[in-house]
C-alpha cells in the first residue's frame, strides 16, 4: 500500500515534502511571505506617512518615537523602508512576470519549431546577453524615462533573453521524449503539444530561474532608483533612500543602513528560497 502510494505522489506534494526539510529555504519563504504581507498591508503597518517631512526630527537617531529614526527632512525611515517594499517587490514580481511572459513563448517557438526561427531568435538572445544586465537596464530606463513603471518594463526586458535561452533548452530536451512522439503520432496540433505536453514538463526550472531573477530585479530597481531612473522623490525606494542617504553617512549612518539591509535581506531571502526550489523540484535529490 505504501509503495502505490508513493509512486502516485503527486510531483508538486513530492516537492513541497522535499521542501520542507530545507530549513533555510523554508526560513527564507516565510521572510519573503512577511515581506510581501507588509507591502500590502503598509499604509496600515506604517506608524507615519513616509512623505511628511518635519523639520523639527532633522536627522533624529532611532528613538521609541521612531524605531528607525529620521532622515534629512524629518521623514520616518521605518515608515519609507516600509513603503520602499511595495516599490522594489512590485518590481521584482512585475519585471519577472513581463520576463517570463516574453520569454517562455518565445523559447518553446526557438526550441519546437527549430530552423531559421531558432536561429534568429538564438542571435538575439545571444546579442542581448553580450551587454551587462545592469548596463542594458540602465540603457532602456534612461531611454523610457526616470518612473517605475518604466524602470519595471526596463527590468523586464532584460531578463528576457535568460528565459529565452532557458526554455528554449528545456524544450530541445523533452521534444524527442517518448510521451512528445506518442502525442504527435496520434495527431495532436503543434500548438497542444508545446503547451499541453512541454509546456508543463518544463515548468520546475523556469520557476527556479523566476525566483532568483527576482532577487536580480530587486537589485537592478534599487540601481535605477539610486541613479534617479527608477521611483521618483518623494515616494519612497530603497535605492532612493541609499542615494539621499550617501550625503549623512557620518552624521546620520541609521538611514543608509535600513534601506541596505532590507535589500539585503530581500535578495538573501529569494537567492536561498531559489535553491531550496532547485533542490526540491529536482528528482534526483531526496
Amino acid at each position: 500500500m505504501s509503495l502505490v502510494s508513493g509512486l502516485e505522489e503527486n510531483p508538486w506534494a513530492r516537492a513541497w515534502r522535499r521542501l520542507r526539510r530545507r530549513k533555510g529555504a523554508m526560513a527564507a519563504l516565510i521572510v519573503v511571505v512577511l515581506l510581501i504581507a507588509i507591502a500590502l498591508l503598509a499604509p496600515w503597518v506604517a506608524p507615519y506617512d513616509p512623505t511628511v517631512t518635519s523639520f523639527a526630527q532633522v536627522r533624529k537617531p532611532p528613538t521609541w518615537a521612531h524605531w528607525f529614526g529620521t532622515d534629512e527632512v524629518g521623514r520616518d525611515v521605518l515608515s519609507r523602508v516600509i513603503w520602499g517594499a511595495r516599490a522594489s517587490l512590485s518590481a521584482g514580481l512585475v519585471s519577472v512576470g513581463i520576463a517570463v511572459g516574453a520569454g517562455v513563448p518565445l523559447g518553446l517557438l526557438a526550441g519546437y519549431a527549430g530552423g531559421w526561427i531558432d536561429t534568429i531568435l538564438s542571435r538575439i538572445v545571444d546579442a542581448m546577453l553580450a551587454i551587462p544586465f545592469l548596463i542594458l537596464a540602465i540603457t532602456l530606463s534612461a531611454f523610457l524615462g526616470p518612473s517605475l513603471s518604466n524602470a519595471m518594463i526596463a527590468i523586464g526586458v532584460t531578463a528576457t533573453p535568460v528565459f529565452i535561452r532557458l526554455t528554449r533548452g528545456q524544450t530541445l530536451g523533452a521534444k524527442v521524449e517518448d510521451y512528445v512522439e506518442a502525442a504527435r503520432a496520434v495527431g495532436n496540433p503543434h500548438w497542444r503539444i508545446a503547451f499541453r505536453h512541454l509546456l508543463p514538463n518544463i515548468v520546475p526550472p523556469l520557476l527556479v530561474q523566476a525566483s532568483l531573477a527576482i532577487a536580480g530585479a530587486i537589485i537592478a530597481e534599487a540601481a535605477l532608483s539610486f541613479l534617479g531612473l527608477g521611483q521618483q522623490p518623494p515616494a519612497p525606494s530603497w535605492g532612493s533612500m541609499l542615494n539621499s542617504s550617501q550625503r549623512f553617512l557620518a552624521q546620520a549612518p541609521w538611514m543608509a543602513f535600513w534601506p541596505g539591509f532590507a535589500i539585503f535581506f530581500a535578495v538573501l531571502s529569494f537567492n536561498l528560497l531559489g535553491d531550496g526550489l532547485r533542490d526540491a523540484l529536482d528528482p534526483r535529490h531526496k
